[in-house]
């Protein structure tokens, strides 16, 4: 029997296949950073994937980084996601959001002047997409010591808001880059506080943060991600004795929670995805990066490789939203459309048809 459609249990929740949808950053939301009835529609088309993972969402103004990516931190914005929680459950699946402050991935004219902040100073390499084209972007703001149990608190609230507007649970994003990364980072961190320097250090603050939502909604409902040595958004991590002190630092404190998984981006794997993996102790999803789009193949070679639980799967979810019926029965798949990811309406969203309709 195949491996990725037998059923699993990731946490809480039995699932109908060995795949999930990975967060696929859109940028659709609507006014006030809050979803709409075509983010319900488009997730909602998707609920075959079983559990799927939101696109990044902003746990508070100050995290938002790209345009037209959603938050949890209004009224709004919690009203708008209990639209789409309502249809992908009505649809017989399960969301979760994934919880992304851009920290220094971002720029003020994409959050209304909000100021933009990190670990240390250090501005992200490259350039952010604002409505005025590319600009560098932002020099950030260091935070202060005393600042942080401030960003605790909006996780937690995000959290709350997440749970409030119906959805299942929530991925702490500690991944790509973005702010819990950056604090990962040797080359990023520069503190010389209780939260910079040595490994444990750096990985105090993700501690802290998948401790208190834990605590706030449940350590059930909460999925943490990573990438060890993942150099994206001018990440510098390395192969080597830091990462692994950093990373299994990490794991081992959060291992006791009861976490509902743990989803890790090994980009190449690596015998550190095998190390944490066993001292999490829980559920694994795993995903092997940007690099190659996942196929059927892919997921049945990272199953069987004992490394996952569950794979998480992206692209493939764009063009088909019927991704686990057509791989289930050998069918052709719709292609992508690269110029409709990100921006638009439901072109490139909503307009791919399922297997019956296909031509």
């Amino acid at each position: 029997m195949s491996r990725a459609f037998t059923p699993v249990q990731i946490g809480p929740w039995g699932l109908p296949q060995a795949f999930v949808m990975a967060p696929l950053t859109r940028n659709r939301a609507g006014d006030g950073n809050a979803p709409t009835q075509l983010n319900a529609t488009y997730y909602a088309q998707r609920a075959g994937a079983g559990l799927i993972v939101t696109e990044g969402t902003a746990p508070s103004a100050v995290g938002q980084g790209y345009l037209n990516v959603p938050g949890l931190y209004t009224s709004g914005q919690v009203e708008g996601w209990r639209l789409v929680a309502d249809q992908v459950h009505s649809a017989g699946g399960r969301i979760v959001a994934q919880l992304m402050h851009a920290g220094r991935i971002a720029h003020s004219d994409n959050k209304g002047g909000v100021e933009t902040i990190a670990p240390s100073a250090v501005t992200a390499p490259g350039a952010m997409i604002t409505a005025d084209g590319p600009k560098p972007h932002d020099e950030p703001r260091a935070l202060a010591t005393e600042e942080l149990p401030g960003v605790v608190a909006d996780y937690v609230t995000a959290s709350r808001n997440a749970v409030e507007a119906g959805l299942d649970g929530v991925e702490i994003h500690a991944a790509n880059g973005y702010l819990l990364h950056q604090f990962l980072d040797p080359t990023i961190n520069l503190r010389q506080d209780a939260y910079g320097g040595s490994p444990e250090n750096r990985a105090r603050l993700v501690i802290e943060v998948v401790t208190a939502v834990a605590e706030a909604i449940g350590a059930d409902r909460v999925g943490l991600r990573i990438s060890p040595g993942h150099q994206f958004n001018g990440v510098g991590e390395e192969p080597g004795v830091d990462l692994e002190a950093t990373y299994t630092a990490l794991v081992d404190a959060v291992a006791p929670l009861g976490l509902a998984y743990l989803s890790i981006l090994a980009s190449p794997l690596s015998d550190l995805t095998g190390d944490l993996r066993k001292r999490f102790g829980g559920s694994v999803l795993l995903n092997e990066g940007f690099a190659e789009v996942t196929s059927l193949d892919s997921v049945e070679q990272l199953l069987e490789s004992g490394l996952a639980d569950a794979v998480v799967v992206g692209r493939p979810f764009l063009a088909n939203p019927d991704l686990d019926t057509r791989w289930k029965h050998g069918a052709e798949l719709n292609e992508p459309d690269g110029a409709t990811f990100y921006g638009g309406g439901a072109e490139g969203y909503t307009d791919y048809p399922k297997l019956e309709r296909a031509s």
